[in-house]
C-alpha cells in the first residue's frame, strides 16, 4: 500500500461523517470518525472512534483510541438519548439540534507529531500539545503540554519527551510544515541525527 497526496487510504468498514482530510492520510479498518479534521500525514489504526476533533499533522493514533467521546447531559432528569435523539422514538418529535450543536462545539485538539497509544481516551475540550505522547490505556481529562509523556487514569505527566529548550526549538522549526520534497531531502537526517544535531543543521 502506498499513501498519496491525492486520496486518503480508507480501510474496510469505516464510518465517516463530515471529515476533512489532508494529504497522505490513512484511516484504519472499522474506525468511526465524525465532524473531524485530519492534518497531512496523520493516521489512525483500526477500530478508532473519533468525534468533534482537530487532528494536527503527523499524528500517530494507535488502534482502539477514542478521541472526543460524546457525552450525556448530567444536569437533566435523565441521561438517556431519547431527549435529544427524540425523532428515533416518536414521529411527532424533532431531534434536539441545540444539544448536538453544543456537543460538536466541544472540540478535542491533537497537535502535530503526536502519539496516542493503544486504547487511550482523549476527552472533549482537551488539547494534546505538539510532540506529546499519550500512553496506552490512558484517559486524558486535562490538556497536555507539548513534548510531554502522560500515562494513567486519569492521565498525569510521567516525563518530558524532549527538554523544554529543545521542545521550543522544534516548535519554532515547525518541520511539519515542510513540503513533501523537503521531508524526503531530510529523511536520512530524521533517521540518524540526534535531535539537537538535527536542529543545528536545519535552524536558520
Amino acid at each position: 500500500m502506498k499513501l498519496t497526496a491525492a486520496k486518503p487510504v480508507i480501510h474496510d468498514g469505516c464510518d465517516l461523517v463530515d471529515v476533512e482530510m489532508g494529504r497522505y492520510i490513512e484511516i484504519g479498518q472499522g474506525s468511526r470518525v465524525a465532524y473531524t479534521t485530519f492534518g497531512d500525514y496523520s493516521y489512525c489504526d483500526r477500530l478508532c472512534d473519533i468525534a468533534n476533533a482537530e487532528i494536527g499533522k503527523f499524528a500517530n493514533i494507535a488502534s482502539f483510541v477514542r478521541i472526543g467521546a460524546t457525552d450525556h447531559p448530567l444536569d437533566r432528569a435523565s441521561l438517556h438519548h431519547f431527549m435529544y435523539r427524540s425523532a428515533d422514538y416518536w414521529e411527532d418529535a424533532a431531534q434536539d439540534a441545540d444539544w448536538f450543536a453544543k456537543r460538536r462545539a466541544r472540540r478535542a485538539r491533537i497537535g502535530h507529531d503526536t502519539w496516542i497509544g493503544h486504547n487511550a481516551q482523549i476527552k472533549p475540550e482537551v488539547e494534546i500539545g505538539h510532540g506529546a505522547v499519550v500512553a496506552s490505556g490512558a484517559v486524558v481529562t486535562k490538556s497536555v503540554a507539548p513534548y510531554t509523556i502522560v500515562a494513567g487514569v486519569p492521565a498525569k505527566p510521567i516525563r518530558r519527551r524532549q527538554p523544554e529548550e529543545i521542545a521550543e526549538r522544534l516548535i519554532a522549526l515547525a518541520w511539519w510544515g515542510w513540503d513533501h520534497a523537503a521531508l524526503r531531502h531530510a529523511l536520512d537526517d530524521f533517521r540518524t541525527l540526534p535531535t539537537e544535531a538535527f536542529l543545528e543543521k536545519y535552524e536558520t
